[in-house]
């Protein structure tokens, strides 16, 4: 989240230049790994009849990392023309509430990527008879709760300031308590929620593969790419979510402060956390360029689905020159 600063200890040149460099390239990078994704995907798909969990749930993931970075250039145009919205009312209110739904999401739909990975290995016959139908309604739930829970965003919209810059993405001080408040809820249902039962997921798949370790390697590939998922989840976990809940926590208090008492203390530790905010934001958001990993290597098929393509590539290489020698 974005945070109006005070005229003390701003920040506000530091995000002039992170910001819009950091939202671009995130941007830029973002959209061509999950189009790539998504167009794999389809391709593997199209041979198949039903999808399964596994793919249902990342192909929600891809849309929700979409739908994230999609709304990044709005938002480094603003840090570009030095905090000064021209996109209008509704759009403000839709950026915030676009960032975090999709944000949100994207955590449920690695937890969920998780336990359906934790079931192959435990419930094995649970996990088959795992209907697909179960999966798209349990993501239409994750969908209807996120977007529910961060409704309360739509209401920041646009204000204008005495030299005529229209303000959007900022930190209304005389809410910063409604703020913490709705933060608390975020990080024990958004973030320790989630990271907990990622953790349990991994470590009882670990303990699971260390005792099928003399397994022949044929059947231990099920299990290796189980772990993979996991692990990768888990590190995107600690990289993107971990730092950035930390630092709101601390920000928002921080900036209670500061309203409540104003700057009696020393300006190094404001300045401090609201660029640390600024930074983690980013970490934050860089979390739609990581996931496209998690089909990228540890996805079903999709390494199957390169090989065909190299083949395919190969033969038309072959014909063609078969056919150049006897046009000679």
């Amino acid at each position: 989240m974005e945070f109006k600063q005070s005229c003390n200890c701003s920040v506000s040149d530091f995000k002039h230049r992170v910001y819009p460099a950091v939202y671009l390239f995130i941007f830029f990078l973002g959209l061509a790994a999950n189009l790539v994704s998504l167009w794999s995907f389809i391709s593997v798909r199209r041979t198949k009849k039903r999808f399964s969990s596994v793919k249902i749930f990342m192909l929600n993931l891809l849309i929700s990392d979409l739908m994230l970075v999609s709304s990044l250039p709005f938002r480094a145009a603003y840090y570009i023309m030095e905090s000064h919205w021209a996109f209008g009312d509704i759009t403000c209110r839709l950026m915030s509430f676009v960032f975090y739904t999709n944000m949100y999401g994207s955590v449920y739909f690695l937890m969920m990527l998780s336990i359906v990975r934790f079931m192959a290995i435990m419930k094995p016959y649970k996990f088959t008879q795992l209907q697909s139908s179960q999966a798209w309604l349990t993501c239409a739930c994750v969908w209807l709760a996120v977007s529910l829970t961060t409704v309360p965003l739509l209401s920041a919209g646009t204000y204008q300031e005495l030299l005529g810059q229209v303000k959007c993405l900022e930190l209304d001080l005389s809410r910063v308590n409604i703020f913490i408040t709705l933060n608390k809820v975020a990080v024990c249902v958004g973030f320790i929620l989630p990271l907990i039962v990622i953790s349990v997921c991994y470590i009882i798949v670990v303990y699971k593969f260390q005792r099928l370790r003399k397994v022949p390697q044929r059947e231990n590939h099920q299990y290796n790419k189980s772990c993979l998922l996991v692990l990768m989840v888990l590190l995107i976990f600690f990289i993107c979510f971990m730092p950035y809940h930390v630092v709101r926590t601390l920000f928002l208090e921080a900036e209670k402060e500061v309203y409540e008492k104003g700057y009696e203390a020393t300006c190094e530790y404001i300045v401090l956390i609201r660029k640390a905010a600024v930074l983690t934001l980013c970490l934050a958001a860089g979390n739609s360029v990581l996931d496209p990993l998690l089909f990228f290597f540890a996805g079903e098929n999709f390494w199957s689905f390169l090989q065909k393509k190299k083949e395919r590539a190969q033969s038309r290489a072959f014909n063609q020159g078969l056919n150049a020698r006897r046009g000679s």
